[in-house]
């Protein structure tokens, strides 16, 4: 994913659709974790006093897993986003903008497609995923064949996240992080899980070959000695990266003085919504 506006092409569309479309055929066992970060959106959104009722899902991984309200879907394809400017008051994407060319211009785009007080909320991966999956591979094949390739994708990190949402022009900019470990029996499940999610390698400059089976088995043998656990299992990290702004408008809360403090994250997702009705 870049993230510099810098007209560069990172990724394949072509791949990233058809390694989704090849994982949706395998069932639908592999989307837990979207189901998993789709609930914790959907809880982040809870704590916000208002009915959100025009949503657009920027990837289409979000709407399965929500009840309420109109939901548009855009692919990951589709750059520059075919929506009306004003249209929305809920912009959302779950686990999809690490698969974003542009994530800079994507993300003017939804502001541009909010209303006056709309909201932004993403999830996507951030840079310390799949790092132990990364590393086995990339030691794999450099001891066996004398080079590398890149088998892991570059995921942004959190810390370019709040000045993106900046330029991108929102007000009140939150950013965040979880950071979730899932273990598998054994390497190769992980690998299936992640094909089955669709979330294989689809950068233009990926080797077109297959990986050799020798260096596969390395590559495993090293995960399990770097990375296994007591219990012979081996663990898989997702850094998951939140981002929340708002689209300008003359009632928000001000944003404050630089050194006088920081807008904390309950805040900042009020700010947006109508004040709060006392309790009875």
């Amino acid at each position: 994913m870049s993230t510099q506006n810098d007209n560069i092409s990172l990724f394949d569309a072509k791949a990233v659709d058809r390694n989704r479309q090849r994982g949706r055929s395998m069932g639908p066992d592999f989307d837990f974790l979207r189901a998993e970060i789709a609930d914790r959106i959907l809880d982040r959104l809870a704590d916000i006093n208002r009915d959100f009722t025009n949503t657009l899902d920027i990837g289409g991984n979000f709407a399965p897993h929500s009840t309420g309200g109109t939901i548009q879907t855009v692919g990951m394809g589709d750059e520059p986003l075919p929506v009306d400017a004003g249209t929305f008051d809920l912009v959302v994407s779950n686990l999809a903008l690490h698969w974003v060319n542009d994530l800079p211009g994507l993300m003017v785009q939804a502001n541009r497609a909010l209303k006056p007080d709309g909201l932004f909320m993403a999830a996507l991966f951030g840079g310390d995923t799949l790092h132990e999956l990364g590393h086995s591979l990339l030691a794999a094949e450099a001891e066996l064949t004398g080079g590398a390739n890149q088998r892991v994708i570059p995921f942004a990190d959190v810390r370019d996240l709040g000045s993106l949402l900046q330029r991108a022009g929102f007000a009140l900019p939150v950013t965040d992080m979880d950071t979730i470990t899932v273990t598998y029996e054994h390497p190769l499940k992980l690998m299936q899980e992640l094909r089955g999610m669709g979330e294989v390698n689809a950068m233009h400059a990926r080797s077109r070959t297959f990986l050799r089976r020798d260096v596969l088995m390395r590559a495993c043998e090293i995960y399990q000695t770097k990375f296994g656990m007591a219990d012979g299992r081996i663990p898989a990290t997702f850094q998951i990266m939140y981002m929340t702004g708002w689209h300008p408008h003359a009632n928000q809360q001000k944003p404050l003085k630089p050194g006088s403090g920081k807008v904390n994250l309950a805040d900042a997702l009020k700010a947006g919504g109508p004040p709060e009705k006392p309790s009875e």
